[in-house]
Order: C-alpha cells, then structure tokens, then sequence
C-alpha cells in the first residue's frame, strides 16, 4: 500500500519539479534573504514577527510570480536560442537546478505556466496590499519591466539596466513594507548596491554563459555587444563599486556597528564577488563567467546572516 502512494505520487512530484523549474525557485529562496536583510537594515533589527513572516510569504510570492513571468514571456526566444540544451538540466548554474526552460522544452505548458504565474501574482499583490499599497506598484514595475527585458533581448543591450531595477524591486519593496516613509537617501543606496551586485555578479556573468547561443541568435547582451575584455571591466568596475556601497549602507544603516558589520562585509564581498571577478577578468571563458553568478548569487544571504549576527552580538 505504502509503496502504491509512492509511485502514485511520483507523477505529482515530477509536476510540482516542473513549476519550481519554472520559477528558479532554489534561486528564488536564496533571493529571499535580500528583502529581509534591507528591512533589517532600515529597522535595525528584526521587524514585528507579523511583517516578517507576512513579508517573506510576499516575497516569495512575487520573486516566484516574476522568475516564471521571463520564461513565460520568453519561451519562443529560449526554443530557438538553447534547442540544444532545453533537455539538459545539468547545466551548472542555480537556475538549472530542476530543468532549464520547461515551456520551451515543450514539458510544460504555457496555460499552466500562466495559471501558475497568476496564482502566485496575486498571492504577492493581497500580501503587498497588508503590507503598504505602495509595495503593490513595486511589484507591478517589477513584472513590466522584467517583461521589458525579456522582449528586448535583440534590441538593446541597455536591458541590462532593466534587469537591474528589477532586481533591486523587492528589496526597496521590504524597507516600505517596514516603515512607509523611510529616508529617500537610504533607498536610494540601497538600490544603488543591489543594482550594481546584479549587473556585475548576475546579469553580465549570466549573458556571458550563454556568449555562444547569444551570436547564433544576434541577441543584444553587453558580452555580445563589446567583448570580453571590455564586459570583464565593467563586472570588475560594478562589483567594486557593489562591495564599497555595501560597507558604506551597512554604515549609515540602523544596525549595530560591530565587527560583524564592518570588517566581515568587506571580506565576504572580496571572496563572493572580487576574487571570482578577477578570475574571469583573466580567463574570460564561460566557465569562469558561470563560477562568478553562482558564487555572487549567495552574497546577499551571506549579507543578511553578518547583519544577524552583529544585530545579535550587539543586543
């Protein structure tokens, strides 16, 4: 009998692998440590138990309603340009984890992948609303622009900065949900800091991994566009610039100011994102380039755990 549910259940499982493959959502859990750490650094602490927990569900719900949001809108542009890995899941990055693109690869429908996206859309807008209206706007910009990006892929390479505000969309989402006026000069740091980790640690790195399939298809990414040597200065130049706005929010943030918040950030910046930056900066090949997102993909939870500790140490 016991054996009966297993094999039952299995048709189930290997669905529900199909959705999270959809919304990245290992990396999506990981991203969830940045909205909570820039509450943290706004309120100082820990928020009421009832935001935080409220919060988190919300920003799941919205990082997996726009993760499956760009492989839905993007699926007839990730057939023609990966046909020869959408049946790989080993393709060694975070976001490969269950299955590379499963609406192109034809194991997933775009019905379903759009009820899925619905459902978890409106989870994060009720649970924006209980949180300040304002975060409903966030997450709207978020999902526009992540649509902008998608459909310009052949057109700019300017989208790189679109991807960057949307990253950046749920951790300025997180400091309203906390406080709904908060100083403008500090959300302006904090997207500045965010901005610059994903244009430097995700986007370029990402679009470098894809370099091949990205000329086959003349799609327009800063790689493309300009080049190794020119693409591993400008990773080079926003992670600097990523570890330096890193130390200086954590600074003027309302957390205590121990060694946990001064000198660990800046060794944490140099292991996850300066030294697999330089690596690049000198092989410049794909592997190096996949190296440098996936280890940069934990530098907020890295972050976010420093935060935790000097709030706790200094309480």
């Amino acid at each position: 009998m016991g054996i009966t549910r297993i094999q039952a259940a299995r048709p189930v499982f290997a669905q529900l692998g199909l959705f999270f493959a959809l919304s990245r959502t290992p990396h999506g859990l990981i991203d969830l440590a940045t909205p909570v750490l820039t509450a943290m650094l706004w309120c100082g602490g820990f928020p009421p138990a009832r935001i935080l927990w409220l919060g988190i569900l919300t920003a799941f719900a919205g990082y997996t309603c726009v993760y499956a949001l760009n492989d839905l809108v993007d699926y007839r542009t990730d057939r023609q340009r990966f046909v020869k890995q959408l049946e790989s899941s080993d393709a060694g990055d975070l976001d490969s984890i269950f299955l590379r693109h499963p609406i192109a690869s034809g194991r997933l429908s775009p019905a379903k992948a759009a009820i899925w996206t619905s459902i978890w859309g409106v989870v994060a807008v009720v649970g924006a609303w209980i949180l300040n209206p304002l975060c409903i706007l966030i997450f709207i910009a978020a999902c526009c622009l992540e649509a902008i990006y998608c459909l310009a892929w052949q057109t700019s390479y300017l989208k790189v900065f679109v991807s960057g505000g949307v990253k950046t969309a749920g951790p300025l989402a997180a400091i309203y949900a906390v406080d709904p006026s908060p100083s403008p000069y500090f959300v302006a740091l904090v997207f500045l800091w965010l901005f610059f980790w994903e244009v430097g640690g995700q986007n370029i790195p990402n679009d470098w991994s894809d370099i091949d399939e990205d000329r086959e298809t003349d799609a327009s990414t800063l790689p493309v566009r300009f080049g190794e040597t020119i693409s591993s200065g400008m990773v080079l130049i926003c992670l600097s610039l990523t570890l330096c706005l890193g130390v200086v929010t954590i600074g003027l943030s309302r957390v205590p100011h121990g060694f946990a918040c001064t000198a660990l950030p800046i060794a944490a910046a140099i292991y996850l994102l300066i030294s697999p930056a330089l690596k690049l900066n000198r092989l410049r090949d794909k592997k190096a380039a996949l190296a440098l997102f996936n280890r940069a993909s934990y530098y907020p939870a890295v972050m976010l755990g420093l935060v935790i500790a000097g709030c706790l140490l200094g309480s």
